[in-house]
């Protein structure tokens, strides 16, 4: 699995945005490469916590999840592998600094997972073809 350079720079901002309150949403992917992040609505957060109302998730597919850590301890909570676990393949969660190297990726179970940073090509909804 991989993570569009975009996509990262993204959701490090929004969650540097976002603090002191945790910022959460899910994550979509074309392929191998996730590129998408889905703000579920209903999603209510606050500096100890984003709790997510899963059931107004749009009928999307997600892959994982994504939240921040604003006080920079990247290793998840209870809560999180929770989460982990009915979820998706694939979690990231962002901590201050919210820089290129503050965010980590787990798998299913909360076990550390590299995620490739790579350039990706995202297709202009307007350069639609007709023929």
């Amino acid at each position: 699995m991989k993570i569009a350079r975009e996509t990262l720079q993204f959701i490090l901002e929004v969650c540097k945005s976002s603090a002191p309150h945790e910022f959460a949403g899910m994550l979509s992917a074309s392929g191998d490469v996730i590129t998408e992040v889905i703000v579920v609505p209903g999603t209510e957060s606050s500096d100890e916590s984003a709790v997510m109302q899963l059931f107004m998730l749009p009928n999307i597919h997600t892959i994982g999840s994504v939240h921040s850590h604003p006080s920079g301890n990247m290793t998840p909570s209870g809560v999180d592998l929770e989460l982990f676990d009915k979820k998706g393949v694939v979690h990231i969660i962002a901590g201050a600094p919210f820089d290129l190297k503050s965010w980590r990726c787990y798998d299913k179970d909360g076990i550390p997972v590299k995620l490739e940073v790579v350039d990706y090509e995202f297709k202009d909804e307007n350069d639609i073809l007709f023929e």
